[in-house]
């Protein structure tokens, strides 16, 4: 098990066998996500937000922004 030291000034320095397996460097993003109470999971977020274009393919019809505002409006009608 690899383990870490929390400072004063609550910082870490992530072993480097994690760092690898992660594949994260100096000045790379990471999540702490919650998945039970009391326990989290550390994530690289080293993808950018563009990385995800494509990944469902294109609509099968354009929808108006007005039909967008229609569908929250009504969703949002219904939630109360």
């Amino acid at each position: 098990m690899t383990t870490a030291t929390l400072t004063s000034k609550g910082q870490i320095t992530i072993p480097v066998e994690v760092r690898q397996a992660l594949g994260v460097e100096a000045g790379d993003r990471v999540e702490f996500v919650e998945v039970a109470p009391g326990r989290y999971e550390f994530i690289a977020a080293t993808q950018p937000v563009t990385a995800l274009k494509g990944m469902f393919g294109k609509p099968r019809k354009a929808v108006s922004i007005e039909d967008m505002n229609a569908a929250i409006a009504a969703r949002g009608a219904a939630a109360k």
